[in-house]
């Protein structure tokens, strides 16, 4: 796979993480504790869970092409548990 798709998937990967993380706290953790229903936990929970593990590989794949410093991975690592952590992280590191 060459760079360029790297980048990309990864751009993707932080994008859909951050929106599933503020869909989690601002919609469906509302309708749980607010209006009991917690279905939406469920399945929004799952798919950030899963966003959530792809980030975090795809920061620790993307380190060495992207010649972070061990400072810049430990920043976009903290970032995926900051509300809007992914989308500082999108706009800053993974911008062409």
């Amino acid at each position: 796979m060459d760079f360029d798709n790297q980048i990309k998937i990864f751009r993707w990967t932080s994008i859909l993480e951050g929106i599933s993380f503020l869909t989690l706290l601002f919609l469906a953790m509302p309708l749980k504790y607010v209006f009991g229903l917690p279905q939406m936990v469920q399945i929004v929970g799952m798919a950030h869970g899963v966003l959530f593990i792809a980030y975090l590989i795809g920061a620790v794949i993307m380190f060495r092409p992207m010649n972070w410093t061990n400072k810049t991975l430990i920043t976009v690592i903290a970032c995926s548990i900051l509300p809007f952590g992914p989308f500082y992280v999108e706009n800053k590191y993974l911008k062409a």
